[in-house]
This record gives structure tokens, sequence and C-alpha cells, in this order.
């Protein structure tokens, strides 16, 4: 194993247990060390710091053990068997209700750059890092060693999160396409497309916001807006809301939307789906509802675009706003992990401002625990939420 030495009083960054160390804070590196390099990270004296895994840029050295430790096939089934434990044997009750739930949370399982989710006997990995990348195999063999026969397929899909110059192929590692995937979440189905559909295929991150929204929408009227495949459009209906307008721009989510509709005996329900821009829609269609979920897709992923990001979001919420009936309820989200919750609040603040009406917090909202955030790098608490009653 190369190694890294860092620059003197650099140490505090270990000290903070913090996972990212940035390219400034290195002294020097041995020769030969190539991208994706498992490596020690020394100090200024030759003092073992950590194991990390190494990229050329600026966020430089990802950190995955602050302890001696051989990154092997053991070193795997460990740390993805804590993972499973966290939210399987330690957590009894909680996943009741479902039969999908992301495995390993990046950072908040200490393990920078990979993404596990799990749907039924299903597992997806996705690897943000080509550290990650090169070691993905041992992940599978560790998956399979975990989980057994709980476990019929694994797919590895880590094409659109990698530089293309890298060639990525998403591929099974386990089993083929040949099978069909339906998620339960709170006694509903979801048809999961983990080959075309976004993410994973699924956004388990919403799993609360979806059970908490049944509360507010029977007989009610409701929009679900950037409605992907229709979770909320499905738990809404399911508890008993009178009306559900879905806004999408993509045609196949609503397709998987239309599906997941007949899964649960919902056709006779009183459900449209509109496949459009979203502030197109709102800004043609004057109907007002009782319940709006705004749930974009992050709309930057860097602290240098985040004013337009903010802009964008105080646009849409002030045509939330708008379109809900007096004493309306709405659900609004940002994931985006550039814009942090009290910058999240005052835009909502700005919209409500600019609109006149007057709004309370009923509820905030964020990921739920198997999205865990580690205390040390908490800008990982990405996803940001709130319920607002709107007079």
């Amino acid at each position: 194993m190369k190694s890294v030495s860092l620059k003197k009083n650099k140490e505090q960054f270990i000290h903070r247990k913090h996972p990212y160390i940035f390219s400034g804070a290195i002294a020097r590196q041995e020769k030969g060390i190539e991208v994706g390099d498992v490596v020690e990270v020394k100090s200024g004296t030759d003092k073992f710091l950590a194991v990390a895994h190494f990229h050329p840029g600026s966020l430089a050295l990802r950190i995955l053990s602050f302890g001696p430790v051989e990154i092997n096939d053991a070193f795997w089934f460990d740390k993805i068997s804590q993972a499973y434990a966290l939210r399987v044997e330690n957590q009894d009750g909680l996943l009741v209700d479902t039969n999908c739930f992301r495995l390993v949370h990046g950072e908040g399982d200490f393990l920078p750059g990979l993404i596990i989710d799990l749907y039924d006997t299903t597992a997806v990995i996705q690897c943000h890092t080509i550290g990650m990348l090169r070691q993905v195999s041992m992940i599978s063999e560790a998956l399979k060693s975990i989980l057994g026969e709980k476990l019929t397929h694994i797919y590895h899909k880590s094409a659109d999160v990698i530089s293309k110059e890298y060639m990525v192929e998403n591929e099974y590692l386990l089993g083929n396409s040949d099978h069909t995937i339906v998620a339960k979440e709170h006694d509903l189905r979801y048809h999961i497309d983990i080959l075309e559909g976004q993410k994973t295929g699924f956004f388990l991150d919403q799993r609360q916001s979806r059970k908490i929204i049944q509360s507010y929408v029977k007989g009610k009227s409701v929009l679900n807006t950037f409605c992907y495949t229709g979770g909320f459009s499905i738990s809404a209906l399911s508890a008993g809301a009178t009306y559900v307008h879905s806004v999408d721009q993509s045609k196949s989510a609503l397709q998987i939307l239309d599906k997941n509709i007949v899964l649960n005996h919902f056709q006779d329900k009183n459900h449209q789906s509109s496949a459009m821009d979203v502030l197109a829609f709102m800004k043609e269609n004057s109907q007002q509802y009782d319940v709006i979920v705004v749930d974009p897709p992050a709309y930057t992923k860097s602290k240098a675009r985040r004013h337009k990001a903010v802009q964008a979001y105080k646009r849409l919420n002030a045509e939330a706003i708008r379109h809900v009936k007096p004493k309306g309820v709405i659900f609004t989200f940002s994931c985006s992990q550039a814009v942090d919750a009290p910058l999240f609040y005052n835009t909502i603040q700005a919209a409500a401002i600019e609109t006149g009406r007057q709004i309370r917090i009923l509820n905030i909202l964020q990921q739920p625990f198997d999205h865990p955030v580690s205390i040390y790098c908490q800008e990982k608490r990405y996803l940001k939420g709130l319920v607002i009653s709107v007079d």
C-alpha cells in the first residue's frame, strides 16, 4: 500500500473524523499512485493516520478507516454486515412494512462513494468514485455472503455517476434482467425499473414523508408535482384523497405510474397525470388544490450555482402557494446538498412574502434512518422538507 503524507498541522482533519481530505493538505505522495488506489495517510513525521481512496483533484482522499486495515474481502463483509445490522437487527419494527431500503449510504456508513439499495431480493450497487468502482466485485461477494438466499439479483449501476472517460457499463453481477421487481411500502406496491429509472430505481428517502402525507389527504384534492412513478400519488389515493393530479415531464415515469395505479387497484379512483414541465403546468393551470407536493430534483450540486438554485426553488414554491386553497397544505422539499436547511427555509419564507399569504410550519421532514448521517460529515444531510399550512 503506497502512502500520502499531509502537511504540518493538517492532521486536524483526521482528528475531526471528517471523511474528506483536500489536495491542499497533501505535502507529498509516493510515485505510481493511480486513481482509486487504496493508500495510507501519514503525518509529516511519518505517523499512520488513516486508510483512504486516492483521487486526483480537489477532493483527493476519501477515508475508509481511521485505523490500520487491509481493504480485502473481510473488510467489505464487516462493513456491509454492520450496515445491515443497523437497519434490520437494531431497528426492529421500522422496516416491518417494507421490503426495500438503503443498505449502504456512503459517508453515513463510513464508506464514502458507495450506495447500495435493496429492493426485495435485488441489490443495486452504485459507485460514485473510481475507488469504489475498482472494488465492486468484492462488494458484490460480500452482499452474497451476508444476504444468502435473500438475494437473487445484483445490478451494478454506476455509468451515470462516473465520468464517461472510464467507459463504465451497467451490468448484472448476479441474475439477469428477466425478472420483475415490486417494492412493498406501507402495504402499497410499486414497480421498480432499476435499468432505466432515476437513481437506483426509486426514491427510498421519501418513505417517511409518503406515510406522513396520508394524515392530510382524506377527502382532499392533491397535486403531486415531479411525481416520478407516483410514490406520493399512490400513498394519497390509498388514504382517501378524492382527486390526485400527477405531473412530471418524463413520459416513461408516468407509464410506470399508470402500472402502479393498476397494481394497487386504484384504476377506479379519480386520478389524472400530465406529462409536462411543472412550472409550465402551474402557469397554464388555474385550479387550486387542498394539498400540493413539491419534490423537485436537485437544482444544483455545486455551491457556485447555489444562487440560481435558490431562485428556482423560490419561483416553484411561490407558484405552489398560489395554487393551494385557503387552509391548504404544501409538502415542499429540497434534495440539493449545496442548499442547506436554513437557506432552504429562508427561500420558502421569501416565496411566502412574495405571495402575501400567511404560512405556518406544521412539520420538518428529513431523510429516514436508513440514510444515516455521520455527525462528522453533516453536509450529507441532503434531504430537507417542510409541511406548511397556507391560510
